[in-house]
């Protein structure tokens, strides 16, 4: 008993230090700026207020009603690409055999530490002689390039420890290698792929780098390129900066909740096995 509370007491301790500077955040978002010139804890004058996250909402450079739209297509299809594809790549890599299967197995974890500075500057020639720069295509097609990888290599490490029995007794029973992954294989690796979903998801909706190199119109900058546009030239509004991180910080948060079951099944369930 005594060491559960020691657990929880040290659960409760990191998740203060966690939240401490969330509020902080929080407090420059919603009150006024001078109520916080001796710090947000000082609640002698208190008057909340959201006329911040309206103003960047409607930001009149770099509006986040348009920034958040265009991030949503983006990341959603970067996140359904790659998964697709690695799903059934892990699939081939855990069940059946090829030749030079280590080698392709040692290429996908060699790819994971690949730093993507490295081959920033291919990527933007390969984009330029493609015709793919400044569009969403161009920066869905890097993102899945590169997500891809990773989630070959979480998929095959979670069908490695399905039972194998199952889809034994549906191919001799007559069914076809695509019917046994969609029929069987599937439904079971939805715990994964829900890890998977929402880790890539926030990867993607919260990266900025590639967006910076590949999307060059202001119409089509993403909620991550916004932001640093709302600083101005001789006046900084911190109230409406923390006002438009919060919003942007709050749809990985919400597609986490919605996958909470699957993710915590898929990060944690499986691996105990």
């Amino acid at each position: 008993m005594s060491k559960k509370l020691v657990v929880n007491i040290i659960g409760w301790i990191f998740g203060l230090v966690w939240l401490v500077p969330f509020m902080g955040v929080f407090m420059t978002a919603i009150r006024p700026m001078d109520e916080l010139l001796n710090g947000w804890w000082d609640f002698s004058s208190f008057h909340p207020s959201f006329n911040n996250f309206y103003q960047a909402w409607n930001h009149p450079t770099a509006p986040l009603s348009r920034g958040i739209p265009n991030s949503l297509i983006v990341a959603t299809s970067a996140t359904v690409l790659p998964l697709v594809i690695a799903t059934m790549a892990g699939y081939y890599l855990a069940r059946y055999r090829f030749p030079l299967k280590k080698l392709v197995y040692i290429v996908v974890v060699i790819t994971l530490a690949l730093p993507l500075q490295m081959v920033a500057i291919p990527l933007y020639e390969m984009l330029l002689k493609m015709n793919l720069l400044d569009s969403y295509i161009g920066l869905i097609l890097l993102h899945t390039a590169w997500g891809t990888p990773w989630i070959t290599f979480f998929m095959r490490n979670f069908f490695t420890t399905l039972p194998p029995q199952i889809e034994e007794a549906a191919r001799i029973d007559g069914a076809s290698d695509f019917k046994i992954f969609f029929k069987i294989a599937f439904p079971l690796s939805l715990p994964a792929i829900g890890s998977a979903a929402a880790l890539q998801f926030t990867w993607v909706w919260s990266s900025f780098f590639l967006e910076l190199i590949t999307i060059y119109t202001p119409e089509r900058f993403l909620a991550t390129q916004r932001i640093p546009l709302m600083r101005g030239v001789y006046h900084v509004d911190w109230g409406v900066l923390s006002a438009a991180a919060i919003m942007v910080m709050m749809v990985p948060i919400l597609v986490y909740l919605l996958l909470q079951k699957y993710y915590i099944r898929g990060m944690i369930g499986w691996s105990m096995k």
